[in-house]
């Protein structure tokens, strides 16, 4: 394998132009293809970033011997195919998140990548930010004291002109919870861990999906997590986390670039914490390194992860009425 990880992405949409950007900046990696349904799109995408290779269908890349490792970022119902068919051809797969719409497919890829020997990993970005990293560190150190409550907030809302947007549609697995709420879910097990007792959450639902999603996650030790999720109504980007000495005030909860901490004694305290590019570089150096040192697995984002977030937001769904297609035909199994 060449020292750099050669890349190619499945998909042409905002987060595929993210991915593009971030990966000139990763010294262990090289992006030399693209993938569109379309050869219009792939021509495009791949002259704004001077991709030498462009192809007209994911087939033809799964296939080529040109790329090592594929960054999967199509809607999350095509996440499970696409990344199969890449894996499937010997290919390593960074997924988008939500890796799958629901367990039984997350559980299908995991298998798939065991069967291929390689690796798959979800593309929680977020995780590995110097941030979280930072404020993992604080916590862990005890700086805040015992842990005992989360709090965040993504919710945001699209313009009228969006409302053919896949995060609108069931069977592309829309919604509010799979597409920002996973964040929350992943915050709130980094500081608080696994040992839910119990879930409760409301939706709003609008057109099948879930436009607005709150949840709250209670913990055998007392903690809890209030955790909300929109696509048709704007709160603050922001969260808290709350120890028995302080609290920390996170602008962008699940990947901030400043901490400002508050502690009970009046004191307070600024942790500047900025992101190397578009925060997506330090999921593909860890990715890379992964792979060039032969693990199947992410030691950070592991597969036990994204399975049990995945597990949160089957049992959200279910409580609140929210199935997908994907559901029934899983169940019919």
């Amino acid at each position: 394998m060449n020292t750099k990880i050669r890349f190619g992405i499945v998909g042409t949409g905002v987060i595929a132009h993210r991915f593009a950007n971030a990966i000139k900046n990763v010294s262990n990696a090289e992006l030399v293809a693209v993938a569109s349904r379309t050869k219009e799109n792939a021509e495009k995408f791949g002259n704004e970033f001077n991709i030498p290779l462009r192809f007209d269908s994911y087939e033809k890349m799964a296939q080529s011997d040109a790329i090592d490792a594929a960054y999967i970022a199509v809607p999350h119902s095509g996440h499970i195919g696409c990344s199969c068919l890449m894996m499937n051809n010997g290919k390593h797969v960074l997924c988008e998140k939500p890796m799958a719409v629901n367990t039984a497919e997350a559980e299908e890829m995991f298998l798939c990548a065991k069967k291929n020997n390689v690796m798959l990993m979800e593309a929680m970005w977020a995780r590995l930010v110097p941030g979280t990293l930072k404020m993992l560190e604080l916590c862990n150190n005890g700086v805040l004291g015992d842990i005992m409550g989360v709090e965040g907030k993504f919710c945001y809302t699209m313009d009228e002109d969006e409302m053919d947007h896949h995060v609108f549609k069931p069977e592309n697995g829309g919604g509010s919870l799979l597409d920002v709420g996973v964040y929350g879910l992943n915050f709130a097990s980094w500081y608080l861990g696994k040992n839910v007792k119990s879930i409760n959450a409301q939706s709003d639902i609008y057109n099948g999906i879930d436009s607005h999603t709150c949840a709250i996650l209670k913990y055998e030790n007392g903690a809890i997590a209030d955790i909300s999720s929109a696509v048709l109504l704007r709160k603050p980007n922001e969260g808290y986390i709350y120890g028995t000495k302080g609290y920390a005030y996170l602008q962008r909860f699940y990947a901030p670039q400043e901490i400002r901490l508050h502690f009970n004694c009046g004191e307070s305290e600024t942790i500047s914490v900025p992101y190397a590019g578009n925060g997506f570089e330090e999921q593909i150096t860890h990715f890379c390194d992964c792979v060039a040192n032969g693990l199947k697995e992410s030691p950070v984002i592991t597969a036990e992860q994204t399975i049990y977030i995945t597990k949160q937001m089957d049992e959200i769904r279910k409580i609140t009425g929210i199935v997908y297609p994907q559901d029934k035909a899983k169940g019919e199994n």
